[in-house]
């Protein structure tokens, strides 16, 4: 599941609707928003972004919030490494073939790492 996925998961939950009844209302297929919940599908388009935030009503700053969330959700990711030194090729490869070995913890320290790039010496805190 992406995280745009979880959050539309947890409006629907909050909204006591059903993706069958959500679907009929955005007029897009059940099989469609149960891929686009779980990141089967790729991004969904502006036009039904603002749908969902319509259809849940929710103020401008959650939509905003959602809008970035189906950003950063594709699940598949495409790293342009090319002009970039050969050692980030490898990297971002690597990367690629073990993303799923890698735990939640180990995601967490990433993560904070790349917050922390540009911010001083590029290490963690």
């Amino acid at each position: 599941m992406t995280p745009f996925g979880e959050a539309v998961r947890r409006l629907r939950a909050r909204k006591g609707v059903s993706q069958k009844e959500m679907a009929e209302a955005l007029n897009v297929s059940p099989a469609y928003l149960s891929a686009l919940e779980h990141g089967k599908r790729g991004l969904p388009t502006f036009d039904l972004l603002q749908r969902i935030a319509g259809y849940f009503n929710i103020i401008w700053d959650e939509a905003e919030e959602l809008f970035l969330l189906a950003r950063s959700s594709d699940p598949r990711v495409v790293i342009d490494t090319s002009g970039l030194p050969p050692e980030y090729t490898d990297f971002a490869n690597r990367l690629a073939r073990r993303i799923r070995n890698l735990d939640s913890a180990e995601i967490g320290r990433l993560s904070a790492l790349l917050e922390n790039v540009g911010k001083g010496d590029g290490k963690a805190s």
